[in-house]
């Protein structure tokens, strides 16, 4: 007679598709699924209704950590951070930080963060979530053009004419990228998920401000970081830190400060009277500029049919403000402000010393 085998009770059955959704799903959330992996993965699903239940229950548990306090957030990656170390150094012990954080943790997020210091890969998949863009968006304008945009956590984006923003929005961070022209931004503050601008060289870091942007690496003259706040404050630096070290420059309300192509910071100065981004209002200014800097520069919004070839012309200054929509009122004034006239031959108009 064999012997009686002891029952298994529903409880301990109930265990079996758990622990094997536990394992499927840290491989997923870690991106660790080949092909292969892939197809069987599939295959335990459709298995039976109990695995893909014991699935999404791992995957709603996850989910709830997004709704975990900034401090809570810090703790926990700590915390796991800690886990990891002793385990790889084979000195089990046991932890009870998760009750520490009871007051905070919410009951179905406290779950999950039991499941991640209890398997082997789940500080790698929350890293691995943390580094995954949640939104994407290129925006561009084409010469002439402007752009406003709503982004989808409500912080405003303008960009002026000819210019590029690529949006990245992340759960503890959003980025955009400024690969070339002009923008105004008018960020929503949240402190678990700072802002920030790339701007060539630079890194310009916010939580909740209004300010621009300016990176033209094209237009002679402009070929640095250009960067002015309105509202709010920002903390201005070098996107990659140099092996001597550089400190960050912060900026407050009506400062600005302009950087060279290399990242390197000039002195902050008062915002000018036409406003931290003047082009929002089609207009264009010009501070003691070069007349051939401010020919480029209207080059941006349109055909400019006015050449200057004479290098004592090209270096005249111009100041004051212009609509780049209205290039005859601009050609009209130059006369009278600087010594020169206006040559026409063969279709060009040619900008030439006023004795010539």
């Amino acid at each position: 007679m064999s012997t009686p085998q002891p029952a298994r009770t529903p409880a301990a059955r109930s265990t079996e598709p758990d622990d094997a959704a536990l394992d499927w799903f840290v491989r997923c959330a870690g991106g660790l699924l080949g092909s292969a992996d892939e197809a069987a993965f599939q295959s335990w699903l459709a298995a039976d209704a109990a695995h893909a239940a014991a699935f999404a229950r791992h995957r709603d548990n996850w989910c709830l950590l997004d709704a975990l306090p900034a401090e809570g957030v810090r703790m926990l990656k700590q915390n796991l951070a800690d886990d990891k170390a002793a385990a790889a150094r084979a000195a089990p012990r046991q932890r009870a930080w998760w009750r520490d954080g009871s007051s905070w943790v919410p009951q179905g997020a406290l779950a999950a963060v039991a499941l991640m210091v209890s398997c082997g890969g789940g500080y790698l998949a929350w890293e691995h979530g943390q580094q995954q863009p949640v939104y994407t968006q290129r925006f561009a304008t084409e010469r002439g053009q402007q752009l406003d945009v709503v982004l989808p956590e409500g912080s405003r984006l303008r960009l002026d004419t000819f210019s590029q923003a690529d949006v990245t929005m992340y759960l503890d961070r959003r980025e955009v990228r400024l690969p070339q022209g002009q923008a105004a931004f008018q960020v929503q503050g949240d402190p678990a998920r700072p802002f920030d601008v790339l701007a060539g060289p630079l890194r310009i870091t916010v939580v909740g401000t209004r300010f621009a942007v300016r990176y033209t690496p094209g237009v002679p003259g402009r070929a640095g970081v250009h960067v002015a706040v309105e509202e709010g404050h920002v903390r201005v630096a070098r996107a990659e830190r140099s092996a001597a070290g550089d400190a960050a420059v912060e900026l407050v309300a009506g400062q600005q400060i302009t950087s060279d192509m290399a990242g390197l910071l000039g002195t902050v100065s008062a915002v000018p009277a036409a406003g931290i981004a003047p082009w929002r209002e089609s207009r264009v200014s010009f501070d003691d500029t070069p007349l051939d800097q401010a020919l480029a520069e209207f080059g941006r919004y349109g055909p400019v049919p006015l050449t200057v070839r004479e290098p004592a012309v090209a270096a005249l200054r111009v100041t004051g403000t212009f609509d780049p929509r209205r290039l005859d009122n601009f050609s009209r004034l130059l006369p009278q402000v600087l010594p020169v006239r206006l040559r026409e031959r063969g279709g060009e108009v040619e900008i030439v010393s006023a004795g010539h």
